[in-house]
């Protein structure tokens, strides 16, 4: 989650360190945003490092060939990094990573534009895609959607508990005249909830819910995880940066299984030597905002960062 192009993405230092680049690695950014992390990928890379950076968004890719123009060692797409394999498979760098970022979530630059839809804090269009060269808005989703899938939604990926009274209020406004931008369906959930969570407004949980369907972004994360180990060189560092809950979670249990290695029933006559290990291993434990960045960026609090790195 990039917090602006002037500064620096959460957990900046402690992520650019994990990945323990030298100067001929191979890294891909797999969440360019504004490039802070590329900016500093290129920095501790020589001559003959290289760079991947992808990003869903195109105004994120526009901007990077911009601020980069010239720069040789960055190669640049418009992708997921759920298509990580595919691209390092065109660059012929598969199996040759030394280093994969992912920085989970929306971010700053896209929370901040009304004109994205992600915010319920101004109006805009609710659209709230991160690549909107493709796929179904949110208005698009809420005009044309059940009222239990809504509420699935809701339920699932937001964990708000009057998922089926906010489905119901959306089904019911529909009828009278569509939702088209994020003050209406802030002020319809608001009245659809009947008690408020002190310091958080009562759309946070749905506009996190639908921004999440709409972009497939936990789909996009497991199979982003398994492409990333995929690509990676033995020894190669894996660096996730989660800003909720469910993200992390996928992240926890990836990392967890990839470093289990294997499991055999108790009283099975084999030696510990004779398992096979698991492909990754955890370095350190997770990793969180100081209290000094925390009182820069009030973003950073939900932020946690785990590490592994490909078994030789």
């Amino acid at each position: 989650m990039t917090v602006s192009a002037l500064h620096k993405p959460v957990l900046f230092e402690e992520a650019i360190e994990a990945m323990n680049i030298q100067q001929d690695s191979c890294c891909v950014d797999g969440t360019f945003g504004r490039g802070g992390h590329s900016a500093a990928i290129l920095d501790r890379l020589g001559k003959s490092g290289c760079l991947i950076a992808l990003d869903k968004d195109e105004q994120a890719i526009s901007y990077g060939r911009q601020r980069f123009s010239g720069e040789r060692r960055l190669h640049m797409r418009h992708s997921s990094f759920s298509c990580l394999g595919e691209v390092a498979q065109e660059q012929g760098v598969f199996g040759k990573v030394n280093a994969v970022l992912l920085d989970l979530g929306v971010s700053s630059p896209q929370l901040d534009d009304a004109r994205r839809g992600f915010s319920f804090q101004q109006d805009g269009p609710l659209d709230m895609r991160m690549d909107r060269s493709s796929g179904m808005s949110a208005a698009q989703w809420l005009a044309t959607a059940d009222e239990a899938e809504i509420a699935r939604v809701l339920w699932e990926y937001g964990e708000e508990r009057f998922s089926r009274r906010i489905a119901r209020a959306v089904v019911e406004q529909r009828q009278r005249e569509p939702l088209n931008t994020t003050s209406q369906l802030a002020a319809l959930i608001t009245r659809a909830s009947p008690v408020m969570e002190r310091h958080k407004h009562p759309a946070t949980r749905s506009f996190q819910a639908i921004r999440i369907h709409i972009n497939s972004e936990l789909a996009d994360l497991k199979e982003g995880l398994v492409q990333a180990v995929d690509v990676l060189a033995p020894g190669g560092r894996l660096v996730v940066i989660s800003f909720h809950s469910l993200e992390d979670r996928i992240v926890k249990r990836f990392l967890r299984d990839q470093s289990r290695g294997d499991v055999l029933p108790k009283g099975v006559p084999v030696m510990d030597k004779q398992l096979k290990p698991g492909i990754l291993k955890c370095i350190g434990k997770p990793v969180r905002a100081q209290k000094e960045e925390l009182r820069i960026n009030p973003r950073a609090r939900s932020a946690i960062m785990r590490i592994a790195e490909k078994r030789a």
